[in-house]
């Protein structure tokens, strides 16, 4: 196990190696997308791999983009996850974008647990299943602006956190450590209690 501490601005430069996240939160920038954050498992994956000396992109399934719009139609998130898709098309990675406003119309149907309306991407973050995972990158005001409700410790020292709430579940955390423990034997897995 690694055992440092990441303040803001390592993760951020961390986080940023990977070209990939930069040329997403470049054209996310550019979209103008209301509320929109580059989240999750490809942030923290890529300052795994960067402190584990494995390859940028080892382990990374796909890149998540959170965007809040509060018209919930299919028709105006499709468009939307059209469009990222065709301008992020040249990277080669899967992308998956989300209008947050529209979460808890379908989440409760695909997980089979209650997911109360959201009012901004960040509160998508906050109910990650992971504490681990819970942060989020956007462009702002000459610089870039993290979202991180729980710190950075768990970021550098390679842990793998549950985030208890109304949305978790102890099988799909048992799963997704697992997968992490699979390709990065160095992480510490909390138990789920």
């Amino acid at each position: 196990m690694i055992d440092r501490r990441v303040s803001k601005e390592e993760f951020l430069a961390l986080a940023l190696r990977n070209p990939v996240n930069a040329a997403i939160l470049d054209e996310l920038h550019r979209l103008a997308l209301p509320d929109a954050w580059l989240v999750s498992g490809c942030l923290v994956q890529t300052v795994w791999n960067v402190l584990t000396g494995r390859p940028i992109d080892h382990g990374i399934a796909d890149y998540d983009v959170f965007y809040f719009d509060p018209d919930t139609s299919w028709e105006a998130e499709d468009a939307v996850i059209r469009n990222v898709s065709a301008r992020l098309g040249h990277l080669g990675v899967k992308i998956e974008t989300r209008n947050q406003a529209r979460v808890h119309l379908w989440y409760p149907a695909k997980h089979g647990l209650p997911y109360p309306p959201l009012t901004c991407s960040t509160g998508g973050i906050d109910r990650f299943l992971t504490q681990n995972t819970q942060i989020g990158v956007r462009c702002a005001n000459n610089g870039y602006e993290v979202y991180a409700p729980h710190g950075f410790d768990d970021f550098g020292g390679l842990i793998a956190r549950p985030n208890p709430g109304p949305n978790f579940s102890t099988a799909s955390y048992a799963a997704k450590a697992a997968r992490w423990k699979a390709l990065w034997p160095e992480i510490m897995v909390i138990a789920a209690e």
